[in-house]
């Protein structure tokens, strides 16, 4: 079983959900990935779900805000890095071109501290630093994380901000089909990517990748349960077979069938 205990600065180490319908997301993952969820007080008579597997936490998922629904902002899921200094973390954001979209905050019973920024092209990131929740306890099994990819109008102008906040390196090279992709680098391994926006009129956002055993099955999976299947099934040379999906509130994300985050 792949556990994790710790991450390293520059690592993508969680995923969340802003959900416009929370108990549909609850059961469409529960239902998808076999997600059992352990509900948390979080302030503002608000709760948020941690979503385990294998007694490990992968994730998690809240009733978007209402300021939030009342603006029109759709369900989607939000990406976290591991750095060892929030503060100094947001700093480094600022200096490098981002704008601080929520400050550093405590997150309750000593879990940890976070921050929100975009990134120079308009990505949307969290950055984590790590307290008694370190952030994925299980990554690289079916139902967890295995990959995040930036997708971007401008890698250029991008990647440079990653690697000022975290220091980070990064590099560019071939994946599959795509002649042009850039993984980022921590202590000589590739964490996570980055490519050029492949749809028209989506703005620069974060792309969560879920392992699973069989692509194929989750995509009709998903689509039984309301959700969306906006790329059907299809094999990335060297990489695996992924799919990109939508659940039934229509936050986009993805599924790949791969043996390792690794082979990338």
């Amino acid at each position: 079983m792949p556990e994790v205990e710790s991450y390293k600065q520059g690592t993508p180490c969680w995923a969340d959900l802003s959900a416009s319908d929370i108990e549909a997301a609850k059961t469409f993952y529960s239902e998808l990935f076999g997600w059992e969820l352990d509900a948390m007080p979080a302030g503002q008579d608000m709760t948020y779900y941690m979503a385990r597997l294998q007694g490990r936490y992968v994730g998690g998922m809240m009733q978007q805000m209402p300021d939030m629904a009342a603006a029109g902002m759709p369900s989607y899921w939000a990406s976290y890095i591991a750095v060892d200094d929030a503060d100094d973390a947001a700093a480094k954001a600022t200096e490098a071109g981002g704008t601080l979209l929520f400050p550093v905050d405590e997150v309750p019973n000593g879990s940890g501290r976070m921050f929100f920024a975009s990134d120079p092209t308009g990505a949307q990131i969290g950055f984590w630093q790590a307290g008694t929740h370190i952030g994925a306890g299980l990554a690289d099994e079916p139902g967890a994380m295995i990959w995040s990819e930036l997708q971007t109008d401008d890698t250029a102008r991008a990647v440079p901000f990653y690697e000022a906040v975290t220091g980070c390196t990064s590099e560019p090279g071939p994946a599959g089909d795509l002649a042009e992709y850039t993984n980022f680098i921590v202590d000589g391994k590739p964490v996570a990517g980055a490519m050029r926006q492949p749809m028209e009129g989506v703005p620069p956002f974060w792309m969560t990748y879920f392992k699973v055993a069989d692509v194929d099955r989750p995509a009709v999976r998903a689509h039984e349960l309301g959700g969306q299947v906006h790329a059907p099934a299809f094999d990335v040379p060297g990489v695996g077979r992924l799919a990109v999906l939508a659940d039934s509130n229509g936050a986009v994300f993805s599924v790949m069938a791969a043996e390792s985050a690794e082979s990338r």
